[in-house]
């Protein structure tokens, strides 16, 4: 596994003060190819490490793995030539997935700020989840909800030492952090978290809540539908899109989550002791 920070020279200005030349701590961005059955299926930029989780988190954002049974293997490839055998991931798949793989276009490469881009279609991008969100019976607190951003942010190493990474965490609904992931992609730290909840075979994520370090996107909400997450927090803003998909598939969003203020914006029952 790369490393995840180097350091490097700047020249830091400061109001009142000469400028100064210093070194700088800052979080490595590297390119991973993923492959599935010996054949790249897409590239994504990201942070190094739990690289076999974020790959395997990849295939279940895209509708194309659902359980621990559905891989043989995941493992970094041996047989780079240029060396970089640590950003290249090759999953096996049972021949059922490797058919779906086959329908899977990708025409542009995935970079740490996209997580859908080259689809061919909308309906590409709207892939369904398998699991009932909305019968989900876990409950909430605004005053739990309120607690997540400061577990979340004590517990990102990296981020206290750069300043440069997003975090996805799951928490149980006492509010204990079950996994934490970071990365310089939000997409890429959620689907790290939904690689590692497969290799423990605890897919669906049922009765749990998850919070984003950033916004609310789209992408990150039917990553949690297709992880079968029914609670999503983040401390900034969704787009309409993510608030119409939450809706659709019975997930409680909240967003703006800051100290004690919030925004529920959707399956507001779930959240309980308001006000």
């Amino acid at each position: 596994m790369g490393r995840l920070t180097v350091r490097r020279p700047v020249l830091r200005v400061r109001p009142g003060s000469p400028p100064r030349h210093r070194p700088d701590t800052l979080v490595v961005e590297e390119p991973l190819e993923i492959r599935v059955d010996g054949n790249p299926l897409a590239v994504t930029m990201r942070t190094p490490g739990h690289d076999i989780e974020l790959a395997l988190g990849f295939l279940v954002s895209e509708g194309l793995v659902r359980d621990a049974s559905d891989v043989k293997a995941a493992r970094y490839c041996s047989d780079v030539v240029d060396g970089a055998d640590d950003n290249v991931v090759d999953v096996t798949v049972v021949p059922a997935v490797k058919e779906h793989v086959q329908h899977l276009v990708r025409n542009v490469t995935i970079t740490s700020a996209c997580g859908v881009c080259g689809r061919t279609s909308l309906d590409t991008v709207r892939t369904g989840s398998p699991y009932d969100i909305t019968s989900d019976p876990v409950t909430t607190t605004t005053q739990l909800l309120a607690t997540l951003p400061e577990t979340l942010r004590s517990r990102q190493n990296v981020f206290e030492r750069t300043g440069g990474l997003h975090a996805v965490g799951v928490f149980t609904p006492g509010g204990e952090l079950i996994v934490l992931r970071e990365d310089v992609g939000r997409h890429n730290a959620f689907d790290k978290v939904v690689g590692w909840a497969l290799q423990q075979s605890s897919l669906p994520l049922s009765g749990l809540l998850a919070l984003v370090s950033g916004r609310a996107s789209f992408e990150l909400v039917q990553k949690a539908a297709l992880a079968g997450l029914p609670v999503l927090a983040a401390v900034s803003a969704p787009s309409t899109l993510a608030v119409d998909l939450a809706d659709e598939v019975g997930m409680t969003l909240v967003g703006f989550l800051r100290g004690e203020s919030m925004n529920i914006y959707t399956q507001a029952q779930r959240v309980v002791a308001l006000g």
